[in-house]
């Protein structure tokens, strides 16, 4: 057990606690010479903690932890569009495209949102178009297949409202926009193919950035475990051994997951590293 607070026996917990226990975050809580103390499982939980206590909670977010209750018996869905309406419109966007593509089944439509456009012959020009430039980030809502489109969205949730729920929709969609950029033109102007989408180089930016934040500046919302990270990691290794495309799943777009990894680590450094020099001010 590591000792991560201690607090006079003034001091009630009681909605901290509470609002601890709603994000996952497992503790306990003694008396020891005349002061409360917060223990938890391990390192990385007592850093949270301290995180947390530091930063403050605001009245807001206990009202949503109440809110949120299952005793309420409601969805709540109105509060969490309030809360994550940039997570929830690209979620909505790549559904929308996925069924206008069929699933990327249908070559009429396909060439909407490719990175460089489709002539009258159906070919892909040479070079890109800036004049219609929303093809930049275009392929990142483009999905061939099912699971393809559900293991994306899955991901960009898990990891896309926890970005939003620390530092704002406006952060995120400068995030995946910066991540979309960067791996769908690194993935054109490597392989030289322009048939490629989905969201998995904006998925690896914002991994590397949650990743290297939450080394610098440890907060409660970044503290994803390790197991996923591990899983992700892994993953990209066996896409780049070529075992992936061996097995059937199709062409993997690498350039994309490398270049979004190594963009979402470099923004992830910056801005954990800020974060940390302003927590050291603050001391």
């Amino acid at each position: 057990m590591y000792r991560a607070l201690q607090c006079s026996l003034d001091e009630d917990l009681s909605r901290f606690t509470h609002f601890l226990r709603s994000r996952g975050v497992v503790h306990r809580i003694t008396e020891e010479d005349g002061k409360q103390v917060i223990w938890t499982h391990d390192e990385a939980g007592a850093q949270i903690v301290q995180a947390f206590y530091a930063e403050g909670i605001p009245d807001q977010a206990f009202d949503s932890v109440e809110k949120a209750s299952p005793a309420t018996g409601s969805s709540n869905w109105p509060l969490v569009w309030r809360r994550l309406p940039v997570t929830l419109i690209v979620l909505a966007l790549t559904g929308v495209v996925a069924l206008l593509t069929g699933m990327g089944s249908r070559p009429e439509t396909i060439g909407l949102f490719t990175f460089v456009p489709v002539d009258a012959n159906g070919y892909f020009s040479s070079e890109m178009d800036l004049s219609q430039w929303w093809r930049l980030v275009a392929p990142i809502f483009l999905h061939f297949g099912l699971m393809h489109l559900a293991f994306n969205s899955l991901w960009y949730w898990e990891l896309g409202r926890r970005i939003e729920m620390r530092s704002g929709g406006l952060w995120l969609m400068g995030l995946t926009l910066l991540f979309a950029l960067i791996s769908n033109t690194a993935q054109w102007w490597v392989s030289g193919h322009a048939l490629f989408g989905g969201l998995s180089g904006v998925l690896y930016g914002l991994l590397g950035y949650c990743w290297l934040y939450q080394w610098l500046a440890p907060n409660v919302h970044f503290a994803l475990p390790k197991g996923v990270v591990v899983l992700m990691l892994v993953w990209l290794a066996l896409c780049l051994s070529g075992l992936i495309t061996m097995l059937g799943f199709g062409a993997i777009a690498n350039t994309a997951h490398v270049s979004g990894l190594l963009a979402g680590c470099a923004v992830g450094l910056a801005a954990g590293g800020l974060e940390r020099a302003r927590r050291g001010r603050q001391q």
